[in-house]
């Protein structure tokens, strides 16, 4: 996803026409054997045999995404996944939390991997896909139709689900912008799933939190992404497991 800060005075800020060059660059090199490589990571990113899950004491929390999930450009350790794991650590939620973001997805490519979550057999899944749909145009009602099929698939495995919203960047006009973030209310409303309208809501305007491509957090935005969904998903959580 992109998001435009507000920059300070002191700051280097790429002008709107490179953000527009990166952000294409950024869409062409994701498009380049597109649907079979982020199958391909999909499948990987289970990285587990039929039938197989974590040896863990803990219940599984899975963060199910894209890049912002993934952790585009930062270490395991910087994406918002691993933040999480150390807040819910620090509070007292005995959970493992696994990473399953893959640069790139749609929620296409959400639906093609969900049987690989599944087997992960999780407690919670936070799902985070959409913004790939939006950068690309596509129509919203077949992004409307895949989430709506995510969550209903997983809530039939008796997984409680957290949706994660996004926005986008202005220059997709203000009517495909409201209609793409009434997309998320809409499909949170059809099912009883907790709902962060904006995951990107605390840190757009604090600097240091986007990195220079002006689509992807840096480790700062991902532990203020892991903060903010945190209040949404403790009531899914059971205190101590």
């Amino acid at each position: 996803m992109r998001v435009h800060q507000i920059p300070s005075p002191s700051s280097l800020v790429p002008s709107p026409s490179s953000l527009v060059w990166l952000f294409s660059s950024y869409t062409i090199a994701v498009d380049a054997g597109r649907a079979l490589f982020v199958s391909i990571c999909l499948w990987l990113a289970a990285g587990l045999p039929a039938g197989a899950v974590p040896h863990t004491d803990s219940h599984i929390l899975v963060c199910y995404g894209d890049s912002i999930t993934a952790g585009y450009g930062l270490r395991q350790d910087q994406a918002y996944p691993a933040f999480l794991q150390r807040d819910l650590n620090s509070q007292g939620y005995h959970y493992k939390v696994l990473n399953r973001g893959t640069s790139g997805a749609t929620t296409k490519d959400a639906l093609a991997g969900l049987p690989y979550i599944l087997r992960l057999h999780p407690a919670v899944v936070i799902v985070e896909f959409g913004g790939n749909d939006g950068l690309r145009g596509l129509p919203l009602t077949a992004t409307r139709r895949n989430l709506d099929e995510l969550l209903s698939r997983l809530q039939a495995a008796h997984i409680r689900v957290l949706l994660g919203g996004i926005t986008l960047p202005p220059n997709y006009g203000p009517q495909y912008i409201r209609q793409f973030q009434q997309m998320f209310r809409e499909v949170a409303a059809r099912h009883p799933a907790a709902f962060v309208p904006m995951i990107y809501k605390n840190l757009i305007h604090v600097p240091g939190t986007i990195q220079p491509d002006g689509i992807h957090p840096t480790a700062k935005g991902s532990a203020i992404i892991a903060a903010t969904l945190l209040p949404a998903l403790k009531p899914l959580l059971n205190k101590g497991g």
